[in-house]
């Protein structure tokens, strides 16, 4: 191969890290919409009161939850709720036998009960 076709597809400058800042640089800054509304309420200082600290941190213990204890939890019930009905299902398909639930109650106990058993 030639010395012409290498140069063709490698790119021989490097770009500098001075140049990379300046690129930076030269983007729009605009404040995001929570440091407007910070500014606007505590009348331009920008500091956090107690109370809108202890309100995030309590959205935060409620995100977190929910994120680790309630969605599991249902999509866990809901799983083996699905499961079970595909399960019968294919089962009445495949075998023609009727399944019949005598007490929802109970059934929907022991999903629940299930569930539960490995958190």
């Amino acid at each position: 191969m030639s010395s012409n076709s290498q140069s063709s597809f490698v790119e021989t400058t490097v770009p500098s890290p001075a140049a990379s800042l300046s690129d930076v640089d030269s983007l729009p800054s605009s404040p995001t919409t929570s440091s407007l509304e910070a500014s606007s309420e505590d009348g331009g200082n920008g500091e956090e009161t107690d109370a809108e600290r202890e309100w995030k941190e309590s959205l935060q213990q409620l995100e977190l939850l929910l994120t680790m204890v309630v969605v599991p939890y249902v999509g866990k019930y809901f799983g083996r709720k699905c499961a079970y009905w595909g399960w019968a299902k294919f089962m009445q398909w495949k075998y023609p036998v009727e399944i019949v639930v005598t007490s929802e109650r109970m059934f929907k106990g022991a999903g629940v009960v299930e569930a539960a058993a490995s958190l």
